[in-house]
């Protein structure tokens, strides 16, 4: 698996690398925002992106890489103000840590995004595991495949986050029942934390927006979200 580190403090960088290696992973360095994303062209499984680059600001950095690439992006910043965290994850960010973060969390967390992605295999063969039960599946003029990671609108193919792919897929596996804001956290950010509440809304939000489905992805006040139609499994062409 190979992972692209963006990190200009070089002492910092060394460190991390020798450790993530151990770990049996293939590491590349970038100092600026403008090598990540020259990097970004060599097709890294997951990056691992500081916000305090020094020739650009960090934010933009995950804008331009998630223009370029649906490639998980977990953010590091040192900032512990949640609206940072919030930002970077409305950017378009899979994950966020905050300095100093232990490496075994780190490595853990690596682990979750290529997993949800479901675009890379880690040492000894360990392929990573779909978010949804085996597809496609069809409700309404949408199709969702939860292999291949495609979703269909009327034969069009829409191009979703990593995250706002495994919500819908998430939502997908039981369709019409109400699941908590708690689970859709846990299911799919890995974390019960009540601050990212706002998160979840922002993707449900863009969701909404980018299906274009009116009516599919139901609120249930004070409880969760829903889908709304029966998804039906239809067999492969």
């Amino acid at each position: 698996m190979k992972l692209l580190i963006v990190e200009d403090d070089s002492r910092v960088m060394g460190a991390l690398r020798a450790v993530l290696v151990q770990h049996g992973l293939e590491v590349a360095c970038a100092r600026t925002g403008e090598q990540a994303l020259e990097l970004v062209a060599d097709g890294p499984d997951a990056v691992l992106l500081d916000l305090g680059l020094p020739d650009q600001d960090g934010f933009k950095v995950c804008t331009q890489i998630r223009k370029m690439s649906n490639v998980p992006i977990i953010v590091v910043t040192a900032r512990t103000d949640w609206r940072s965290r919030v930002h970077g994850l409305n950017l378009g960010a899979d994950d966020c840590i905050v300095k100093p973060y232990n490496v075994a969390e780190l490595v853990a967390r690596i682990h979750a995004v290529t997993r949800r992605a479901g675009t890379a295999t880690w040492p000894g063969g360990v392929a990573p595991t779909s978010t949804a039960g085996a597809g496609p599946h069809v409700f309404g003029p949408v199709s969702l495949n939860t292999e291949s990671r495609v979703v269909m609108v009327d034969g069009q193919r829409i191009h979703l986050t990593v995250k706002e792919f495994d919500l819908l897929a998430l939502l997908a596996r039981r369709p019409g029942v109400v699941f908590r804001r708690e689970q859709i956290m846990s299911g799919v950010w890995g974390t019960a934390w009540e601050g990212a509440g706002r998160t979840l809304e922002v993707h449900v939000a863009s969701l909404r927006q980018k299906l274009a489905v009116p009516g599919l992805i139901e609120t249930v006040r004070g409880v969760g979200y829903r889908l709304t139609h029966p998804v039906v499994p239809t067999e492969v062409a």
